[in-house]
């Protein structure tokens, strides 16, 4: 069970690790890159990352698995001393799943709904699309997922720590 517990806590780690990254990625680069580009430009890049992003890799293994990984981990951790650091990173990740569905997700919904870049009024579609406000959620999704990560990170490092001990 501790090998299974630690397998658990360390996918855990990585997976929202790699979920915080995303995150990151978009608030460091693909946000002010787009920020930079005309409106045609903007709305086709954008359609096309996130049809791209929507897809097992990112959507089972990253986003999902991270949140379910995390409760795997906590609930094989329940009379060990990382357990409050990992319930406090299951919640924390469990806002940036939160945020993403009832901000994010709709967010960009619309700007695909809006239609094909060659065909709609791009200007309009940006406008609507309101990046101040995406970038906003997104932002908090990268405090609270890099929180998380930490978090799980001295989880590992207490599970580590007991197991050394005799």
């Amino acid at each position: 069970m501790n090998g299974l517990r630690v397998a658990a806590l360390v996918a855990a780690t990585i997976t929202t690790g790699l979920t915080a990254g995303v995150y990151w990625a978009y608030a460091t680069a693909f946000m002010p890159g787009l920020a930079k580009v005309d409106d045609k430009t903007f709305v086709g890049a954008f359609q096309a990352a996130d049809r791209a992003i929507v897809g097992p890799v990112f959507l089972g293994l990253g986003f999902v698995g991270a949140l379910l990984l995390t409760a795997l981990a906590g609930l094989l951790s329940l009379k060990e001393k990382a357990l409050p650091w990992i319930a406090v990173a299951f919640a924390l990740y469990l806002i940036t799943v939160i945020v993403t569905i009832a901000v994010n997700v709709p967010m960009n919904d619309a700007l695909k709904a809006a239609g094909d870049p060659n065909t709609i009024d791009v200007t309009a579609a940006r406008a609507a699309f309101d990046e101040a406000r995406w970038r906003t959620f997104n932002n908090l999704r990268v405090v609270l997922g890099l929180a998380s990560t930490g978090l799980l990170g001295w989880a590992l490092y207490l599970t580590g720590k007991s197991a050394a001990q005799p």
